[in-house]
């Protein structure tokens, strides 16, 4: 049996906190990782098709675990109005490489755990408590790539 709402009723569920604007939102980082010598590989690829294709921040290199990350990795930071042509783009093509994409909103904790998406296996982040829970803005970010080829 069907169970009828009544009359002036709200379908939608009581939330907990206030809703976050999208506009809170200042950047992007995607943390690429890679654990493997042939992972690395993969991973310079993935680079470098990146940097053909979109206006970007690439990061250094880190071949070594660092901050909360439990992998080496290097971070992609990008502003908002890329993400629609970058995160598709990086779902198609990492390579069965671990990602984790997540927003800039000033705090760094929830952006690291309750805003992130993970692409591929979810890995701990580690040493959360050294993640703060608030910042200042997020520095704009000038791209380091030149794209030359359409995504």
């Amino acid at each position: 049996m069907v169970e009828k709402i009544p009359a002036g009723a709200s379908l939608v569920p009581a939330v907990e906190k206030d809703i976050q604007a999208i506009r809170t939102i200042q950047s992007y980082h995607a943390h690429i990782y890679f654990e493997t010598p042939e992972q690395r590989l993969i991973a310079e690829r993935i680079r470098a098709e990146i940097a053909l294709r979109f206006s970007v921040l690439l990061g250094r290199w880190h071949d070594v675990p660092v901050g909360p990350h439990a992998l080496p990795m290097y971070q992609v930071a990008f502003m908002p109005e890329e993400y629609a042509r970058f995160a598709p783009w990086l779902m198609l093509n990492r390579c069965g490489l671990t990602v984790l994409l997540h927003p800039n909103t000033g705090q760094p904790r929830a952006d690291h755990t309750d805003h992130a998406v993970w692409m591929g296996q979810k890995l701990e982040i580690r040493h959360l408590q050294r993640l703060p829970e608030s910042e200042g803005p997020e520095p704009e970010y000038i791209p380091n790539t030149a794209p030359t080829v359409s995504p």
